[in-house]
């Protein structure tokens, strides 16, 4: 198991933002602040990892908000890096926004990240995680394909039947 990281709020937040720990997710973290959307609540989850504020990842997760928290619940051998928020679709469905994110970390001296799309919903006025929608990097969707009468994609300015489609 690995150290506990402590952090001044002079420091970096793990989140990624640019600004420091002590005006960015520190104050979200010790519930002074909540998040303002569910792009700042996933930063602010993404830094309790970080940071081994495990209590904080069990009341912001639906499934276990309203249970008591249980030391041991979450792993702690996982030294999370680095975040990048890839989208962040607000307002998918009142109330509901959708964050595609990579988590880079390190475990048992190898490196890797988590792809993930996570939906988090907006209870009585806070912002809380419900549910991974997709693990694993967005499909990737294959270009259109090419009718015959549609311009060259080559660019010579003949129909496709004409030029590459041949």
């Amino acid at each position: 198991m690995t150290e506990k990281p402590i952090l001044s709020s002079s420091d970096p937040c793990p989140c990624g933002s640019g600004k420091n720990y002590g005006e960015c997710c520190q104050p979200i973290l010790n519930g002074d602040t909540p998040a303002s959307d569910a792009e700042r609540l996933m930063r602010s989850r993404y830094t309790a990892h970080a940071v081994h504020d495990f209590p904080y990842l069990h009341r912001t997760f639906a499934e276990t908000k309203e249970t008591p928290y249980e030391e041991d619940e979450y792993g702690n051998d996982i030294e999370w890096t680095k975040l990048v928020i890839n989208a962040h679709e607000a307002d998918v469905r009142p109330g509901v926004s959708h964050v595609d994110f990579s988590a880079h970390f390190t475990e048992d001296g190898r490196s890797g990240v988590m792809h993930e799309k996570s939906e988090f919903e907006l209870i009585d006025g806070e912002w809380i995680f419900t549910k991974t929608l997709r693990e694993g990097p967005a499909p990737v969707r294959a270009a259109a394909k090419v009718a015959r009468n549609d311009p060259c994609p080559c660019g010579s300015g003949k129909k496709y039947k004409k030029c590459c489609g041949r």
